[in-house]
């Protein structure tokens, strides 16, 4: 099998945000008709549009300021100050190897050793550690981390990272008020149902109930198919501006060995951390990230 070249796997991340839209917008474009049938069966004509003009500029504003949004849930404050004098300049140093503009940088006050980076865009992107990052790593390590993160901005992954995001985070807000509303005022809508006779009505509404339970699963999945191969990526991508794999490999292994996965943030934005934030029962299931293990394997293989 050929090796890829950056600007080929760049083209795919496109190429992927493209597929994650369509299949994420038709999920949602049968949330809204679920809705809209549910909520105001006489007035689809209307509900549909209106529905739909309102997601499009949920989604246009939370992708345009969605990076706010990750930063501000994940407590992100500016790294100011001369104790992240080294961090600032290792920031700035790779995003010259990069050929990136310098990202805002950003720490998070927790013992867990990790890092992310966010933005729509390279011109738009931010890089945040948390302050367990940085004390328990050495230089070649923490250089590492960062040029993980900035492979992201590079490969311009953090344009499909704040996509997922929003659109995942909509199909479950949207599920939710589908089934919040069943459970409420199920009983009359059955009434009416059967009042009219059954037959369509009542297949049109368990179909918008089994989407309703299955959308946040299916976007879920797709993100999944696509996210922990753009870490292989950023790994091998961050691994070829510092010319030390062994950096990043050293810290995946503290990061592995040291973290409990107990940070305080949303599943919404667990996949773009370096490693999983948050463990849980359904990790094996749901993983946002291929196996550490795995990861130091292939950088020490280089």
């Amino acid at each position: 099998m050929s090796k890829r070249t950056f600007n080929q796997e760049m083209a795919r991340n496109r190429r992927d945000s493209i597929l994650l839209a369509i299949v994420v917008s038709l999920v949602l474009f049968g949330l809204v008709f679920s809705m809209a049938y549910i909520f105001a069966p006489d007035m689809l004509v209307f509900a549909i549009p209106f529905s739909l003009f309102l997601i499009f500029i949920y989604t246009w504003s939370s992708y345009q300021y969605g990076d706010q949004v990750v930063l501000s849930s994940t407590g992100a404050r500016p790294a100011d100050g001369r104790e992240y004098q080294y961090l600032r300049d290792t920031v700035e140093g790779l995003s010259l190897a990069a050929g990136v503009p310098t990202p805002k940088i950003y720490v998070m006050d927790s013992d867990e050793l990790n890092a992310f980076a966010t933005g729509k865009d390279p011109e738009h992107a931010s890089i945040a550690v948390t302050t367990g990052l940085m004390r328990s790593l050495n230089r070649q390590e923490l250089e590492g981390v960062v040029a993980h993160e900035m492979s992201h901005i590079r490969n311009k992954d953090v344009q499909f990272m704040t996509l997922v995001a929003v659109l995942v985070g909509l199909a479950a807000i949207l599920s939710h008020i589908i089934l919040r509303g069943l459970w409420f005022g199920g009983g009359r809508r059955r009434d009416r149902d059967r009042g009219r006779g059954g037959g369509i009505e009542v297949i049109l509404l368990l179909v918008g109930v089994v989407l309703a339970i299955i959308a946040p699963v299916v976007t879920r999945l797709v993100q999944l198919a696509v996210s922990r191969k753009r870490e292989f990526l950023a790994d091998a991508s961050g691994a070829e501006l510092t010319r030390y794999p062994e950096g990043l490999a050293s810290a995946l292994e503290k990061i592995g060995r040291l973290n409990k996965g107990n940070m305080n943030v949303s599943e919404a934005v667990s996949h773009i951390f370096i490693a999983d934030p948050v463990h849980s029962a359904l990790d094996s299931l749901y993983a946002t990230h291929p196996p550490i293990e795995e990861r130091i394997k292939r950088l020490r293989a280089m």
